[in-house]
């Protein structure tokens, strides 16, 4: 039986990437293969999960009667089974996001689902983790997102997308690190610089609060 390791699925309101606002189903699934300084989901990326098989995630999904899914993490990709859920959930008529850091040929899975790659920026500390050859396999449909730190971090994240074409190809999105950087901070940089990103804001921890789960 395909078994995967599950954090948490719930249904909530999209907080991020051009899908925000919209209700959707999520399964956050447990492990990860990096280690950010601003990560937000540490209980997944270090959890083990529940482990659940395949139809019985599929039966929770199909439980809440929402047809958006995002499949997250912690790094939902290094799950050899992750592959088996996107392809099962595309098949039933979902509409699929799959948060991803990028170290994972994305060659390997699904291309129905909609890929929101988070290329790491030097202050990460997952600085250079990204994989090279995901550059020529992002479709105009997926979604690129890049977490400010620090002013370095900015001007480093523009010059990719500008040198890679990026904005020409696909949405790309510019996230402020919690107690890094302000709101205000990036919105000015991007002002001035007349960034070609969108400005991504987390609207469930408006919502909700910093640290609430399962929202």
């Amino acid at each position: 039986m395909t078994a995967l390791r599950v954090s948490e699925i719930f249904l909530s309101i999209q907080g991020e990437s051009t899908h925000v606002g919209r209700l959707c189903v999520f399964v956050r699934l447990a492990g990860c293969n990096l280690s950010c300084v601003y990560c937000d989901s540490q209980y997944a990326a270090k959890g083990a999960g529940l482990e659940m098989g395949l139809p019985e995630v599929l039966a929770k999904v199909e439980s809440f009667g929402v047809k958006l899914v995002e499949i997250t993490g912690g790094e939902p990709l290094v799950q050899p089974a992750c592959g088996d859920l996107i392809t099962a959930l595309a098949d039933e008529g979902f509409e699929i996001l799959l948060e991803t850091n990028g170290t994972v040929d994305l060659g390997l899975f699904d291309r129905r689902a909609r890929y929101i790659v988070d290329i790491k920026t030097p202050a990460s500390g997952s600085g250079g983790s990204f994989l090279a050859a995901n550059y020529e396999k992002l479709k105009s449909s997926d979604e690129v997102k890049f977490v400010i730190t620090s002013r370095m971090d900015f001007d480093w994240a523009v010059d990719v997308v500008r040198e890679r074409g990026l904005a020409k190809k696909l949405a790309v999105l510019f996230s402020p690190a919690d107690g890094l950087v302000t709101l205000k901070e990036l919105a000015g940089w991007m002002i001035e610089g007349k960034t070609p990103a969108r400005m991504n804001i987390q609207l469930h921890k408006m919502i909700w609060g910093q640290e609430a789960r399962g929202v």
